[in-house]
């Protein structure tokens, strides 16, 4: 289960068009990553249904545009079968002496029970389960949280959120030509993607941690013309270099003139370290 947040605030046009940027971007990474999966959307959330559970949350955390995924249980949506399954998750994760939680949700459709209804009954039935664990509930500081979001006729169960880097589609905002020939420069190309930029580099960096968040991103020659199109170029400059710009008649945006090298060294990290997402995955069918 895959959420935005940024996206959320747009009209019901831009937000549609924004979300089916964000899908291709998602189909593109995972077959870029060799993950087999099938990316749908509705109501508000897309949904990844793939064998390759791990491949896919490293994949698809590279996204701009998601602001956090789960790793989800789905069944029926109604209170006997979410019981069952949740019953089932909970003897996996729950250990002995675990205070949990059950954090409900459900769309605006008349389900026949509300999000209390279900926390009430379903907290119930998972305690009465692991009794011979002596779990006990704790709503304020749980060890373990069990959500449940009910959404289109549908239960889905999950036990934790993977945060991602958020921000805007890539390629929803236009064209910028980056100029990255150190870290500063490799920051601020991928920030303006955060942003929703389309970056084509030109730079002798090391790009292989941009190719990441784009797979199909370009390089120009700094003496070429200026691709059409390109809205502005991209700086790490700082404030010391700013007669060091070259004016081509376009905005210069600068991600990182406020930002000191600690915080620079920072996301740089940030970058590699997406390479080794791993999380605990709890999966049942029914």
């Amino acid at each position: 289960m895959v959420r935005y947040c940024e996206i959320g605030l747009k009209s019901d046009p831009v937000r549609r068009r924004f979300e089916g940027i964000l899908k291709r971007n998602m189909i593109e990474m995972l077959a870029s990553d060799s993950v087999e999966a099938v990316v749908t959307r509705a109501n508000a959330r897309l949904y990844v249904e793939t064998d390759d559970v791990q491949g896919a949350v490293r994949s698809l955390k590279k996204v701009f545009g998601i602001a956090s995924l789960s790793v989800a249980n789905i069944c029926e949506a109604d209170v006997e079968s979410i019981k069952e399954l949740v019953i089932q998750v909970s003897r996996e994760v729950l250990n002995p002496g675990d205070s949990f939680a059950i954090d409900a949700r459900r769309d605006g459709r008349d389900y026949g029970f509300t999000s209390m209804d279900l926390e009430r009954e379903v907290g119930t039935a998972v305690l009465e389960s692991n009794s011979d664990k002596g779990v006990k509930v704790d709503l304020s500081n749980p060890d373990r949280t069990i959500f449940i979001e009910v959404r289109s006729n549908r239960a889905y169960i999950f036990t934790s959120y993977i945060r991602c880097h958020a921000g805007l589609p890539l390629g929803s905002q236009g064209k910028v030509v980056a100029y990255v020939n150190d870290d500063r420069g490799l920051v601020s190309a991928w920030l303006m993607m955060k942003r929703g930029c389309k970056v084509s580099v030109c730079g002798d960096c090391d790009l292989s941690l941009l190719r990441k968040y784009d797979p199909h991103l370009k390089t120009i020659d700094p003496e070429g013309a200026v691709p059409e199109k390109t809205l502005g170029f991209v700086s790490g400059n700082g404030l010391e270099r700013l007669g060091d710009l070259e004016d081509r008649g376009l905005p210069v945006f600068m991600p990182t003139i406020g930002m000191n090298d600690g915080t620079v060294n920072r996301l740089v990290t940030q970058m590699r370290a997406d390479r080794t997402v791993a999380v605990d995955i709890v999966y049942h069918r029914i």
